[in-house]
């Protein structure tokens, strides 16, 4: 039987090709929440809610170890002790928060970047390179600060304040102290949006360095942005005065569209799908005014006429776990029955101040003991893994959020 060689070498390359797509590149960035609190020993409670059993399943392989994507990749640029550094490999759980871990490896805790990944991977039949940048502890208003915002200006009120306060109080600096503020101010100013544009770009130089599965020949898609940050800027009272006024974050709105305006221009994709991942913390419950006023501030920008079908605003506060969020106001007492202890207040049991220290640690292990049940301590170790601003540390809250994210991104993918 005779073979045209010719006509099956043409088939296969004519097959490859009609399958060989671009590289699907995401973003990922934000501060300490997008770097990733949550611990991978808080996975099983993932498990014990019959609606996210199933998001376990795909988080763990059969042997019982966290999945690894086999179609995607992340470069993840993080810093840990004010040193900054880079992780790459196939996507799998550890590349969260880094602190205290070896930066040459994965670490034991994830982000909303395990999920998201999984979610894509599961959805889309190409490869997929996510770009993760994240730091605790940065603001959207200095840190981030994209450029199209211009230099910082204090806030009126805030100015005013500092005038009638030569001398400085309660962390305003001495009048002779404000130019090396200002100086400072203006130094750390962008200094992370442009660490975040300039690690996505240098990823992007070379991809097949980080996804050995990229072909050149077919190129690369930015395919969307999720952003996950805002509790430095909330809790600054200095750039956000006003305390109780529901407009108070506007400011937070203005720079928020900067910079997704920002992003898409400095990296040639003017309409990539932007994920706004809006504040969880405390879930639905918390409706303080702070809180309240906040999160409407995160979502504002979902809703102007140029971000329609580009942008979505996704909650975070159905994620919170209200039974650990629910433990954890327990501790809160518990730690301050302890302050109390040692401050000698006046209407607690060491008034006096005559406790030994033996004696308070007694008093508080019993205080604790009635106030916390059993059970509750074991739930607390099973789910949580870090404290309320980190959304306690919680796998399943993380885990919720990175799919959420993805499907927001896959739903402006598949819009025309």
């Amino acid at each position: 039987m005779k073979h045209n060689f010719a006509l099956i070498a043409a088939a296969v390359i004519t097959t490859v090709c009609s399958h060989a797509k671009p590289l699907k590149v995401f973003i990922l960035a934000g501060q300490s929440n997008m770097e990733g609190p949550a611990n991978i020993s808080t996975f099983d409670y993932i498990g014990d809610d019959p609606a996210t059993a199933p998001l376990l399943k795909m988080m763990r392989g059969a042997d019982g170890k966290p999945s690894v994507c086999e179609q995607t990749w992340i470069s993840y640029l993080t810093g840990a002790n004010d040193k900054n550094f880079v992780l790459s490999g196939k996507l799998t759980a550890g590349y969260g928060s880094m602190w205290g871990q070896d930066p040459s490896k994965p670490g034991d805790k994830i982000g909303p970047e395990f999920t998201f990944g999984l979610t894509m991977d599961k959805a889309l039949d190409e490869p997929i390179l996510i770009i993760k940048a994240a730091w605790g502890g940065k603001s959207l208003h200095t840190d981030f600060r994209p450029p199209s915002a211009g230099p910082y200006v204090m806030p009126k009120e805030t100015q005013e304040l500092w005038d009638k306060h030569p001398q400085g109080a309660h962390g305003i600096p001495k009048a002779e102290d404000r130019q090396k503020w200002n100086a400072e101010k203006t130094a750390a100013t962008g200094v992370y949006y442009r660490l975040m544009i300039d690690h996505v770009k240098k990823v992007l130089a070379d991809p097949k360095q980080v996804c050995p599965a990229y072909d050149a020949s077919q190129g690369y898609e930015i395919a969307g942005f999720s952003w996950l940050q805002g509790f430095n800027d909330m809790v600054d009272g200095q750039v956000y005065p006003g305390h109780n006024k529901p407009n108070r974050y506007a400011l937070y709105s203005e720079l928020l569209d900067h910079f997704i305006r920002d992003v898409r221009k400095d990296l040639s994709a003017a309409k990539m799908p932007f994920v706004i991942g809006v504040m969880g913390v405390g879930g639905l419950k918390d409706e303080s005014s702070s809180m309240t006023a906040f999160r409407q501030a995160m979502a504002t920008p979902a809703s102007l006429p140029e971000f329609q079908g580009n942008v979505i605003a996704v909650p975070t506060a159905p994620f919170w776990s209200d039974e650990l969020g629910a433990i954890d106001a327990k501790r809160a007492q518990v730690s301050q029955m302890n302050h109390f202890l040692n401050s000698n207040h006046k209407d607690h049991a060491n008034a006096d101040g005559k406790m030994t220290d033996e004696q308070k640690k007694e008093y508080l292990k019993k205080y604790e003991a009635d106030l916390i049940s059993p059970a509750e301590v074991a739930l607390w170790k099973r789910g949580a893994s870090n404290a309320g601003y980190h959304y306690l540390g919680c796998a399943k809250t993380f885990a919720l959020m990175g799919k959420n994210f993805a499907e927001a991104n896959l739903k402006m993918l598949k819009q025309p």
